[in-house]
This record gives structure tokens, sequence and C-alpha cells, in this order.
């Protein structure tokens, strides 16, 4: 586990700090009900996400890997046929 990056970058956190401004903006117009101020907080959750697909399209995010298929190992069985 300790070798994984979990996403700890400036696109990754910047995305999650601004949907959680978004959810305490939608969860407190809730409470006081108010509709509108309920879509607002709901657009800055939205912004959240958009801005955090930028930033990583920008090169602040991780890397996208080349997923690779692992190399099947011969077994002992199939080196001895190939060493007959």
């Amino acid at each position: 586990m300790a070798g994984h990056n979990h996403g700890h970058t400036p696109a990754a956190w910047t995305g999650v700090t601004i949907a959680f401004i978004g959810f305490c903006v939608a969860g407190a117009f809730t409470v006081a009900a108010n509709p509108l101020g309920f879509w607002v907080g709901m657009v800055i959750i939205v912004l959240g996400g958009v801005v955090g697909a930028a930033m990583r399209a920008a090169g602040l995010g991780l890397p996208k890997e080349q997923q690779s298929l692992p190399q099947p190992q011969p077994t002992a069985q199939a080196q001895a046929q190939t060493q007959q």
C-alpha cells in the first residue's frame, strides 16, 4: 500500500476541495429550506469535477499508465519439453 500514490495531486486536491465547499453550501441551504441556494451548491459540486478534470488535462494530475498484460512464465514441464 505504501507504494501507491492514491491520487495526491494538485488536480485531485483542488477538485475535492471545491466539491466539499459545494456540499457544505448545499447542505446549509437545505437546512435553511432555500432551494436556490441548494442548487447553487450543486453547481459548485459539478464545478469541482470540471476544474479537477481540466487541471488533470493540463498536466497537474497523475499520468495515465499503459496497462500491460503480465507475460506468462513457462512452467517446469514446458521447459523440460523444449530441452528435449
